[in-house]
């Protein structure tokens, strides 16, 4: 498996258009076929802060998810959303994924 916490720290006025924009990609994550778990959280005390905890069945799940073309259009205009570059960070995920 290949799992990550994904911090993405917007810009105050962008908070907003990040949110509609991401809601929209939640499902469709949901269903491909390397998705194991695909959440996307928004900080209680931070709005402008959004955390993704996403767990992939393999690297090569994840980079055809990267790949797709509403993912690679983000990546190329992540900062018109964002106050720093998306903070990403490996973790184990230990016991079973239900």
């Amino acid at each position: 498996m290949h799992a990550f916490i994904l911090h993405a720290h917007t810009k105050p006025e962008q908070a907003e258009a990040f949110e509609r924009l991401f809601r929209t990609y939640i499902e469709p994550s949901r269903a491909e076929p390397g998705c194991i778990e695909y959440h996307m959280l928004r900080d209680a005390q931070d709005p402008t802060l959004f955390i993704f905890y996403e767990v992939w069945a393999s690297p090569a799940a994840l980079a055809e998810h990267m790949a797709l073309p509403h993912m690679r259009a983000f990546h190329e205009r992540r900062m018109d959303y964002l106050r720093r570059d998306l903070d990403v960070r490996a973790v184990e995920v230990l016991g079973t994924v239900v």
